[in-house]
């Protein structure tokens, strides 16, 4: 077992089971790495079945919005299946399916083909929702924003490492960067199945699952209807849109702005990563110790709304190093909202429901990413390549302004 003492409670040892932090934190990781490890190369995949940049942009974010679509819809099924049964079981499956998604995209050969890929990894995409529920778990309810900062902080040091891999895979193939993909996920199942332990006690599990617990809707109704939720979600799900529209729009962006190549956007693409490692490694502690949740997640809102302006002005002076600039930028800022705002659900809800919560914020920032998408790419075509930013700095100051509302007698 390993041992981790509080810095404000002397005497105070917290317990946390070895091999479920090992797990955990090895799972997000290679989720990192699988899910961007395949961005800098989406465009290139898809150009064969286009006939413009512009019809292009589009193809790109649809394939965004359908995996959205599917995870909006099996999210709340996964996390009440993960409350009845264990993670265990459903955490496997989920990446097992995720490395199946990546297979059947990298083989290609049709655009629908490609479409189903992303229908598959999508139908069983609660891998990082059925994360969350686990380290909520297993660790103390008083330090989750921290264990959350951690799952981060490893997911990001793979995203720092997935999309520098897939550019450089792509000089071999753009296919390439899908079957890596492929392969690391299967190990990770592979390990899980021989090293997981179950996280979730048997006496701690629902006796049963309802059609209710089931239907997306319904679910998203009863986690907006948790007290002291609302608007935290709402909130997030204003900062979600944009967000969704950025990743989505990120490869096209820069190869019709700076005409770039996978490598190149790969590299870039890292600045996600090295964001995550330097805020959960070096600032988030010091947050922490500082500010409430609240207060970080509006911190982290403000610096996306100035690296979107940042981006919004490469765009229209097609200057690169504005564009990385504004990436650091708001790569800060999205390292440091989401564990906040993980911190934050979880601690509303017992252990039981920790599934539910988890799977119901997926949902939300699903859909949030299926309409995102959408907007994004129209408005990419039809109003220039700066409109999505544009986009994010209204939504979230919209966003903070609900948010700030809902918890100012703590801020």
């Amino acid at each position: 077992m390993f041992i981790f003492k509080s810095n404000n409670e002397q005497n105070t040892e917290q317990i946390v089971n070895k091999k479920a932090l090992i797990f955990g934190l090895i799972s997000a990781f290679l989720c990192g790495i699988g899910f961007t490890i395949i961005a800098p190369v989406v465009p290139f995949l898809v150009q064969p079945y286009t006939n413009s940049p512009s019809e292009q942009a589009i193809v790109v974010t649809m394939l965004t919005s359908v995996y959205a679509i599917c995870v909006f819809f099996a999210a709340p099924g996964l996390g009440a299946l993960s409350d009845r049964y264990g993670r265990r079981p459903l955490l496997l499956s989920c990446l097992l399916g995720s490395a199946i998604g990546y297979l059947v995209f990298g083989i290609g050969g049709a655009l629908w083909v490609l479409f189903v890929g992303r229908i598959i990894e999508g139908v069983t995409g609660g891998s990082i929702s059925t994360i969350f529920a686990y380290f909520a778990d297993i660790t103390p309810r008083e330090y989750r924003s921290k264990y959350f900062g951690w799952v981060s902080a490893f997911s990001g040091v793979g995203c720092v490492i997935g999309p520098t891999v897939g550019g450089l895979l792509a000089k071999f193939g753009y296919s390439v960067p899908m079957y890596f993909g492929a392969i690391i996920t299967l190990l990770n199942v592979i390990y899980g199945f021989l090293y997981m332990p179950e996280s979730l006690d048997k006496k701690n599990r629902l006796k049963g699952i309802t059609l209710a617990r089931l239907n997306p809707f319904i679910q998203l109704a009863n986690v907006l209807s948790v007290k002291n939720l609302k608007r935290l979600l709402v909130s997030a799900f204003l900062l979600w849109i944009p967000n969704g529209s950025l990743q989505s729009v990120f490869s096209q962006f820069t190869i019709d702005t700076f005409n770039w190549k996978p490598a190149l956007i790969g590299l870039v693409f890292s600045i996600m990563g090295i964001q995550d490692i330097i805020s959960q490694g070096f600032i988030m502690p010091k947050l922490l110790r500082k500010l409430s949740d609240a207060q970080i997640a509006i911190l982290g809102m403000i610096s996306e709304i100035i690296g979107y302006s940042f981006i919004a002005a490469s765009a229209l002076f097609s200057f690169y190093p504005i564009f990385i600039v504004g990436m650091f930028i708001f790569g800060f800022g999205d390292s440091i909202f989401g564990p906040s705002f993980n911190g934050m659900i979880s601690k509303s809800v017992d252990s039981s429901e920790q599934g539910r919560i988890q799977g119901g914020s997926q949902s939300i920032q699903s859909l949030a990413r299926i309409i995102g998408p959408i907007i994004g790419g129209q408005i990419y075509v039809s109003l220039g390549h700066a409109a999505p930013a544009f986009m994010g700095m209204i939504l979230i100051a919209v966003a903070i302004s609900v948010l700030y509302r809902g918890t100012h007698a703590n801020v």
